[in-house]
């Protein structure tokens, strides 16, 4: 019997080709950046970060440098406050914007040596500081689930930080903002609902920051410094293929944490605000050192709001010095322009201030990039 031969027209074949390239390129993407911790050093892909590197005779390899850009996913949901974010060129706020022109600029981030940034679902004061937060900012719905608007903006950041290289913190509640979960059950969902949403996009990039400053002004008890470490370990537990997160939790500025996150936490988060005299930077390190408990992991600055960054000492290199990772935190100041800060809202992401470019100069120069 003569065998008959089957033509496809070559639209059809480039078309399944091209399908199938794309799923190809898909699949070896997911995954692709993977963080380690081996013992105070940070590794990515195998690797301790910025190997070999020394500055002025600081190691700098196993750090990570960071800067705090938690606003990254932030919106509105209150109808009342939403006009305060608005763009100076639209007269209007756009949460998609934002992300976009966060995602945007990570590859510049990144060709300065800076590794790392903080994000963080509930986000963080978009006027820098402030006391009162009638704004709704939250990825998380009463009972703790997850909204999809949310979500799906992380999700571009976090595969934008995966294809880099990068290795975001992701923290989940703010203070100002936790109260708009309605108990504690809530708050276990969401820690629950968020990091096995971080499984099911197979992230191995990701560092999990429970709560910033968790001994300030939170309304759930879980949330507050006697009680934070069992989030901890409840998010340390959830494993998937054998794979868990790494996580922790922060502190105020000049707040040396208490045992119980010590031991529970994989890596240890401290913040330099209020912290004037860089050498109180060094103290600092070494006060945590001596808290029951430590053992040899990271210590990280991921929130610091001293910049000084053409002084010979500073809060950065007083952090690199006691060999612990820096991160910077600016916020709009009263009357500057939209270019100013990371964290007041709505957010110039590009390096486009001074404050700005002294931080990822001296970065740059300290990391070798």
């Amino acid at each position: 019997m003569k065998k008959q031969l089957i033509y496809y027209p070559i639209r059809e074949i480039t078309c399944l080709l091209t399908g199938f390239l794309v799923l190809v390129a898909v699949s070896q993407s997911i995954g692709q950046t993977k963080v380690q911790i081996k013992g105070d050093k940070f590794f990515i892909n195998g690797q301790a970060t910025y190997s070999g590197q020394a500055w002025k005779g600081h190691t700098i390899e196993g750090l990570l440098m960071n800067a705090r850009l938690v606003q990254g996913v932030f919106d509105d949901l209150n109808p009342e406050t939403v006009d305060r974010w608005k763009y100076p060129d639209t007269g209007k706020w756009d949460a998609d914007r934002n992300t976009d022109e966060f995602v945007a600029n990570m590859s510049q981030w990144k060709a300065h040596g800076m590794l790392s940034f903080t994000i963080n679902l509930q986000g963080g004061s978009p006027e820098g500081y402030s006391k009162n937060q009638p704004w709704h900012n939250s990825a998380f719905t009463a009972k703790g689930e997850l909204r999809g608007a949310y979500m799906a903006r992380l999700k571009k950041i976090l595969d934008e930080a995966d294809r880099l290289g990068m290795v975001p913190i992701l923290g989940l509640f703010y203070f100002g903002q936790d109260e708009r979960l309605e108990d504690e059950k809530a708050v276990i969902n969401a820690v629950d609902n968020a990091v096995n949403w971080l499984h099911n996009h197979k992230y191995k990039n990701v560092l999990i920051e429970i709560n910033n400053e968790c001994n300030v002004r939170y309304s759930h008890k879980i949330l507050q410094p006697e009680r934070v470490h069992e989030l901890i370990l409840r998010a340390k537990a959830i494993q998937k293929e054998g794979y868990r997160y790494y996580v922790s939790t922060s502190y105020g500025g000049k707040f040396i944490p208490l045992p119980n996150v010590v031991k529970a936490a994989d890596f240890i988060l401290l913040h330099g605000n209020g912290v004037t005299e860089p050498e109180k930077i060094v103290e600092m390190v070494n006060q945590t050192k001596a808290v029951e408990g430590y053992q040899k992991k990271p210590i990280l600055f991921n929130e610091d709001d001293h910049f000084d960054f053409d002084k010979d000492f500073n809060n950065l290199i007083a952090s690199i010095s006691s060999y612990a990772s820096w991160g910077y935190f600016d916020f709009r100041k009263k009357g500057e322009g939209f270019e100013e800060g990371y964290q007041s809202v709505p957010v110039d992401w590009s390096i486009s201030s001074a404050r700005k470019k002294g931080f990822f100069n001296l970065l740059k120069e300290i990391t070798g990039y």
